[in-house]
């Protein structure tokens, strides 16, 4: 089975709706279609500490988050947009995926070689280019494999206004299309890696 996890960078508590995760459902739907087993994971519903590692200690729970993200084939970060950037959960998640990255497999390689990854994004004002450039490069510098088109979003109009629930967002042509494109091509992707997974050839880590 094909496993995702969506890594859901809102700012908001569990108890508020989530712009952010409501795109990441309509990815979902897709990932449903093809068998993928989805996750969504609210990273502010857990006690996770900045830092440079996979663990912190005292009372750090990234550990229990970076377990669900070893045991993954694809994983999706969502943020919404604040300031024009990514949200500073979507940055310490980047930082603390970072921190593990060091770790490596089975065959030597960096711990996240074969695993795909994507990024959903969602707000009231521009920067969603922005936003997915900087985490998907993130994510391809620390050995995630990035496919084509693997970014969707929804920006609405400039300054306040309506978000992506309330402006039914759902209806854009563009960002459902994207949804989709995004879906199928991490699908493939993840499991042509499992199938085929990426040789240890001149990419083991020398160990010290």
């Amino acid at each position: 089975m094909t496993k995702a996890l969506f890594l859901n960078c809102s700012l908001k508590s569990f108890s508020d709706v989530s712009n952010t995760e409501a795109l990441m459902k309509e990815v979902i739907k897709h990932f449903n279609n093809e068998n993928v087993e989805s996750e969504i994971v609210r990273i502010t519903d857990y006690n996770v500490k900045f830092g440079v590692s996979e663990d912190e200690g005292y009372g750090d729970e990234w550990p229990e988050v970076f377990n669900k993200v070893i045991h993954a084939d694809i994983v999706i970060i969502g943020t919404p947009v604040w300031l024009g950037e990514k949200s500073s959960v979507a940055k310490m998640v980047m930082e603390r995926l970072d921190g593990g990255s060091g770790l490596t497999n089975d065959k030597g390689q960096y711990i996240y070689y074969n695993k795909v990854g994507g990024v959903v994004i969602t707000g009231n004002e521009d920067g969603a280019k922005n936003a997915a450039s900087s985490i998907l490069y993130g994510l391809s510098h620390i050995g995630f494999t990035i496919p084509p088109n693997v970014d969707t979003y929804w920006v609405g109009e400039a300054g306040p206004g309506p978000s992506y629930i309330e402006a039914e967002g759902y209806k854009n042509d563009f960002t459902m299309e994207h949804a989709k494109i995004m879906a199928y091509n991490l699908t493939h992707f993840a499991r042509m890696l499992k199938a085929n997974p990426i040789p240890a050839e001149g990419n083991v880590v020398e160990q010290s």
